[in-house]
C-alpha cells in the first residue's frame, strides 16, 4: 500500500501508480513525489476524506417514498400521480407546477420487474454520487442533483410531441406520441455522468493519472452504452429526460469549479444558500402534491391486500378487455355518471396488467381520459361555458382514443383473441 495516498501497489511496482509516490519503504528522500506529485498527494487525502451525506440522504428518501407509495396501494397509475409525477395534462390545465421537482424522488413499479426501477437508478447513484459529491462539496452536489433533475423532468415535458413521434428513428428517440405519467431520478443521474465527464476535460491537468482514465473520456463509454440502451428500448425509456440530465449537468460542470481545498469564502456560502434554497424547492413541491393527494393514504392493508391481489393475473387478455370496456362505459355515460362510478372504473384499470406494446399506453390513456372527467364532476368552480368547453373536449378526445383501440384490435388484439364488434358479427 503506498505510505503518500493509500492505494494499492502492486508487488513489482517500483512506483504507486495514483501519485508516484517510491513504493519501497526505504525510499531516499531523492525519490519523494516532486512539487506537483505532492499537490496531487494532497488533493487525493482531502477528496477521499469529505462525507458523502447527501447522497445516503437522497438514496434513503427515494427507498422512502417508494415505501410510501407502496403502503398506498403500490407505485403505479393513480397513486404515481398522487405523489407528483410529471403528467404534462397536469402541468399545462390544473397549474401543477411541482410536477417538475417531485418525479425526481419518484420510481414506477414495473409489472413483472417489480422495483428495479428503483434499484437500478439507486444503485447508479450509490456508485456515481459520491464521487460527484467529495469533488464538488455537499452543497453543489445538491444542487447538481435538482437542477439536472428537474431539466430531465423538463425535457421530458417538452417532447410530449405525437406529431413527431413517428418521424423517423430520431423522432422514436426522442418524442412521446402519448402523454403518460413520467418518474424516476435517471435524469439526475445522466447529470451526474455529464458532470463527471466535463470535470475529467476540464481539469485533466490537476488529476493523477487514475482518475484521468476514470472521468473524462473515461465516461464515454458509460454515455454512449446507456444512450443505446434508450434507444433500443425507447418505448419504455424516456430518452428526453436523460439527455435533458445529461446536457444540463454538462452546462453546469463547465462554469462550476470543484472543491478545493482551502479555507471557506464568500462563494462557498454562496452554494450552501443555493444548496438550502434546492432542498427547500423538494420540501415545498412534496407539500404541494400532499395538498393535492388523491390516492389511499399510506396503510400496512394497503401492502397487504396489493400482495394478496391474484384476479386476473392468469388471464391478463380477460382482466385488460374487462377494465377497457368498463372504463368506455363510465366515460360514454359521462356527464351523467356519477363520480363513483368514474373512480371504480379507474381502480380497475389501474389493477389490471397490460399486454404490451401499445395496449400498455391505450390502457393509461383511457384511465386519463377517465381522471379529467371525475376532475370535472369534482369542480364546482367552472362557468357554464368552460365546463361545455371541456366536455366537448374530453368528448372529442374519447373519440379519437377510441379509434386508435379499434385500430389495435384490428393489429394486435388478434394475438389475445381480442375482436371488435365489426369482426364478430
Amino acid at each position: 500500500m503506498c505510505r503518500q495516498c493509500g492505494a494499492l501497489v502492486g508487488a513489482g511496482e517500483a512506483r504507486c501508480g495514483v501519485c508516484g509516490a517510491p513504493a519501497g519503504a526505504g525510499a531516499a528522500p531523492d525519490d519523494l513525489p516532486r512539487a506537483h506529485d505532492r499537490e496531487t498527494v494532497h488533493f487525493l487525502r482531502a477528496i477521499i476524506r469529505r462525507p458523502a451525506t447527501f447522497t445516503f440522504v437522497f438514496l434513503i428518501a427515494n427507498v422512502f417514498v417508494y415505501l410510501l407509495m407502496s403502503l398506498s396501494g403500490g407505485a403505479e397509475g393513480n397513486v404515481l400521480l398522487a405523489y407528483g409525477a410529471k403528467l404534462n395534462v397536469l402541468i399545462d390545465r390544473a397549474g401543477q407546477w411541482w410536477r417538475f421537482v417531485t418525479p425526481i424522488f419518484l420510481h414506477v413499479y414495473v409489472p413483472g420487474l417489480g422495483p428495479l426501477h428503483l434499484l437500478s437508478n439507486m444503485y447508479g447513484l450509490f456508485m456515481l454520487g459520491p464521487y460527484v459529491e467529495k469533488l464538488y462539496g455537499s452543497a453543489r452536489f445538491v444542487f447538481f442533483w435538482i437542477v439536472t433533475g428537474v431539466a430531465g423532468v423538463a425535457a421530458s415535458y417538452l417532447t410530449v410531441r405525437p406529431e413527431l413521434a413517428q418521424s423517423g428513428a430520431l423522432g422514436r428517440f426522442l418524442f412521446k406520441a402519448y402523454d403518460v405519467p413520467s418518474a424516476g431520478a435517471s435524469g439526475a443521474l445522466f447529470g451526474l455522468i455529464g458532470v463527471l465527464f466535463v470535470f475529467g476535460i476540464r481539469f485533466r491537468h490537476e488529476l493523477p493519472e487514475g482518475l484521468k482514465r476514470a472521468f473524462g473520456t473515461g465516461m464515454l463509454p458509460t454515455i454512449v452504452i446507456n444512450l443505446f440502451i434508450g434507444y433500443v428500448g425507447s418505448g419504455f425509456i424516456d430518452n428526453a429526460a436523460h439527455l435533458g440530465g445529461l446536457v444540463s449537468g454538462m452546462a453546469l460542470a463547465l462554469f462550476v469549479g470543484y472543491k478545493r481545498v482551502g479555507p471557506r469564502g464568500p462563494v462557498s456560502y454562496a452554494w450552501h444558500v443555493a444548496q438550502v434554497a434546492c432542498l427547500a424547492l423538494v420540501v415545498v413541491s412534496f407539500a404541494m402534491a400532499a395538498l393535492n393527494f388523491d390516492a389511499p393514504p399510506p396503510r400496512w392493508g394497503n401492502l397487504a391486500a396489493r400482495l394478496r391481489r391474484a384476479p386476473g393475473e392468469g388471464q391478463p387478455a380477460r382482466a385488460f378487455v374487462e377494465a377497457v370496456n368498463e372504463g368506455q362505459q363510465a366515460l360514454a355515460a359521462f356527464p351523467e355518471a356519477d363520480e363513483a362510478r368514474l373512480t371504480a372504473a379507474i381502480g380497475k384499470l389501474e389493477q389490471t396488467p397490460g399486454l404490451g406494446g401499445d395496449s400498455d399506453a391505450l390502457r393509461d390513456d383511457l384511465r386519463l381520459l377517465l381522471l379529467r372527467a371525475r376532475a370535472l364532476t369534482r369542480d364546482r368552480t367552472l362557468s357554464q361555458r368552460e365546463r361545455n368547453r371541456r366536455v366537448g373536449q374530453l368528448d372529442a378526445d374519447a373519440k379519437s382514443w377510441h379509434e386508435r383501440f379499434e385500430a389495435w384490435v384490428e393489429t394486435e388484439g388478434r394475438k389475445f383473441n381480442i375482436l371488435s364488434e365489426e369482426t364478430k358479427q
